[in-house]
């Protein structure tokens, strides 16, 4: 008996309509007419324009700041779980709350968990996502969770630079895992840089595990806050007779002085995806879309093909 296939139908939370509109014309579908209202008090309260019975319904909606961000998420799932939707993506391009995946201090929450938590309470059936800043945070949810690996669109870009010396490096030893993830498509070197932290976003001091004299270095981090741990390592890797640095994060949160702080570094580029709409543009600043790779995904799943097929270098 032939499988069947349910109609797809995309929605998109207000986080992220640059790249939900990308996703739904690489999809080859329009995205879903919604309106989002508000109370006086800022109360949000969405409502689907059309219906949504025995459909797969994927909303769009990366949770980086503000909180109204999480909190329409949840209720255009819980909408739609009411509507009768037959089954529920969250389409999350960015998770947010996905550094506080552990107790790494007394009396603290994992904001990770209760965020899958409320996910999966929700009612969504199913979670994609991007490059999580724990992989291990899949394991939070007790639905199935499509991590997507935006090395597929890295990669190649990398590649297409022609960097002669070609060193890829860490910021931070906690990225090493990603670094050298990176490095063996290249076949090259790797470095980490050292730091000591005094507070969140607050870096005491740096130094390097490597020689980088001469080659072309190519930071990898999944996430760029304040671009401050970015900025200190290009400075440092440069001061150390590197050639050129340039950085690749995945999600560019950017918050507080990151763009000036970015234009005043020894970085060449700072290379990210849309998974967060810029809130500045900047020269320095290059952005490649996740569209093609989320609407596959998306197409995948609702006719039950293989995610890892995704994982394939062009």
């Amino acid at each position: 008996m032939p499988l069947q296939f349910n109609k797809v139908q995309l929605f998109a939370g207000t986080s992220n309509l640059h790249l939900a509109e990308k996703v739904a014309k690489s999809y080859g579908k329009a995205l879903g007419k919604k309106t989002l209202s508000r109370f006086s008090d800022g109360e949000i309260q969405p409502f689907y324009n059309e219906s949504v019975r025995g459909s797969d319904v994927f909303i769009i909606q990366s949770t980086n700041t503000p909180g109204d961000n999480i909190l329409e998420l949840l209720l255009m799932i819980d909408a739609a779980k009411r509507a009768s939707a037959h089954y529920i993506t969250a389409v999350v391009p960015y998770f947010g709350y996905a550094r506080q995946d552990r107790k790494d201090k007394p009396r603290v929450a994992i904001g990770a968990k209760l965020i899958a938590n409320l996910i999966t309470a929700a009612g969504a059936h199913r979670i994609m996502t991007m490059d999580l800043h724990a992989a291990q945070i899949q394991g939070f949810f007790d639905i199935p969770v499509d991590h997507l690996d935006a090395s597929v669109i890295f990669v190649p870009h990398i590649k297409s630079l022609n960097l002669p010396n070609l060193t890829i490096a860490s910021p931070d030893m906690g990225g090493s895992y990603r670094a050298r993830t990176f490095a063996k498509y290249f076949n090259a070197e790797v470095v980490i840089c050292d730091k000591q932290r005094k507070r969140a976003n607050e870096i005491e001091s740096m130094s390097i595990i490597g020689d980088v004299t001469g080659q072309d270095i190519v930071l990898i981090d999944d996430i760029c806050d304040t671009a401050g741990t970015l900025s200190k390592a290009a400075q440092l890797i440069m001061d150390n007779g590197a050639s050129s640095v340039r950085a690749v994060c995945t999600h560019p949160v950017l918050s507080g002085n990151a763009y000036e702080t970015i234009e005043k570094s020894a970085l060449t580029e700072l290379i990210v995806t849309d998974t967060i709409q810029l809130k500045h543009k900047s020269d320095k600043i290059k952005v490649l879309s996740t569209a093609d790779l989320f609407a596959h995904a998306i197409t995948n799943v609702n006719e039950h093909g293989s995610i890892s097929d995704l994982f394939q270098y062009k």
